[in-house]
């Protein structure tokens, strides 16, 4: 995509820039399709590393730790100090991660190679969101959902790469994946020129609340409403590092599947998450983010709790279901915390995406540990009650932004 195009299209200074939102989405899918091939070659690295279960949980708890610490620091940094280029930058250290994991002869060289991946990760993801909300033109939840969805896409498309190039052709085959690594710099360095054109120029076209409703709010109930969204993605992650990471691995161990085919359950699986997260935030922008974040993180509860006691077929099912539901809350969720505190967007984007990984991490590392005392049929039947948290949700006070918003259009 030439930047000549993109200037065209954000010539549009006051409407929703869809050649920077696509531009940006597809880059969100090519950086997750990298990342997303790291857990997809577990069984690769468990067999020619020996690794255990525990072993595999430190890998992700690594790239995940590794991004959740840097990105809320990123944030805060570039709300004060955006760095347009830096989104292209940060894919070099991806770059640099995925070529050392094609060559690594160590354990320890992995963990190398997977902070390499999250750090790239932890520099992208608050800029991008930046971006996002910047070509938004007040359709803050169908920009972020039109973002993230390029991330759940690459996370759905990686492990098929994975299943049909890096199993038939070994470790050394990740690096064909550079290439990959390079399309993303070439399209965010373009996006970086238009962010750094248009980052004081555009105006937000939709209301946010103001400092009087901030003020009724009170600093003690919104400081509780954060930690009730953090609470939250605690839950959504912890479930979806019990799919991500173990899944395949429990598909082989109950059903008798060969890697390809558990991977591919996967894919099927991830693909209804990118599904669930392009719906989650257009449906927020309209009925209001509270009653989806409700709804996506407690209303999974019922399937969660099948899950373990499923057959094949309804297992395929089941997970479907689970991944369209959970995975639409994530936009609602962001987009209502930088409504609570206006102006941070780089600082919320950081500290919600940052504890998401982080969160992810921590679950594999620790239902890793479990799989090992117990089994991998038994972390399903634990994991199965933690969308229950999703309770919480009642006590966020309730922004009614669909409805204010529809007002303002209105007027």
């Amino acid at each position: 995509m030439s930047e000549n195009t993109l200037g065209r299209r954000a010539s549009l200074a006051d409407g929703t820039v869809f050649a920077i939102l696509a531009a940006i989405s597809f880059s969100h899918f090519l950086n997750d399709t990298i990342q997303s091939l790291l857990p997809a070659i577990y069984p690769l690295l468990k067999t020619s590393f020996r690794l255990n279960f525990v072993q595999i949980g430190l890998i992700t708890l690594t790239f995940q730790v590794t991004a959740s610490m840097l990105q809320p620091v990123v944030g805060y940094y570039t709300d004060r100090h955006p760095k347009p280029f830096s989104l292209a930058i940060g894919m070099g250290s991806s770059l640099c991660g995925l070529l050392l994991l094609a060559v690594a002869n160590h354990f320890y060289l992995l963990l190398v190679a997977a902070a390499l991946i999250g750090t790239g990760s932890s520099i992208f993801h608050p800029e991008s969101s930046r971006v996002a909300r910047l070509a938004s033109g007040g359709r803050h939840g169908l920009a972020q959902s039109f973002f993230q969805v390029g991330g759940n896409v690459g996370s759905a498309i990686g492990p098929l790469l994975a299943a049909f190039i890096v199993v038939p052709h070994g470790q050394r085959s990740i690096a064909i994946f550079s290439v990959v690594a390079l399309l993303a710099m070439a399209v965010l360095w373009n996006v970086g020129r238009w962010y750094r054109d248009h980052q004081g120029g555009r105006r937000a076209k939709a209301p946010v609340l103001h400092a009087d409703q901030l003020a009724r709010l009170g600093r003690g109930r919104i400081i509780g409403a954060i930690a009730i969204l953090l609470t939250l993605i605690f839950s959504k992650y912890f479930y979806l590092a019990s799919l991500t990471s173990y899944f395949t691995f429990y598909l082989i161990s109950k059903f008798g599947l060969s890697v390809q085919a558990a991977q591919i359950h996967l894919f099927i699986f991830l693909g209804a998450v990118a599904v669930g997260t392009l719906v989650g935030g257009p449906v927020g922008d309209y009925f209001g983010r509270k009653y989806v974040i409700w709804f996506s993180i407690l209303g999974v509860l019922p399937f969660t709790l099948m899950l373990p006691y499923a057959n094949l077929f309804w297992t395929g099912v089941l997970t479907v279901v689970i991944g369209l539901i959970l995975a639409s809350a994530f936009a609602a969720i962001l987009v209502y915390a930088t409504e609570l505190i206006p102006g941070k967007v780089g600082t919320v984007a950081g500290l919600f995406f940052g504890f998401a990984f982080g969160m992810g991490g921590l679950g594999a590392a620790l239902l890793g540990w479990l799989a090992d005392l117990t089994s991998i049929g038994f972390v399903y039947k634990v994991c199965a009650f933690l969308p229950a948290i999703g309770l919480l949700a009642a006590l966020l006070p309730n922004l009614d932004g669909a409805r204010r918003r529809r007002k303002a259009q209105a007027v």
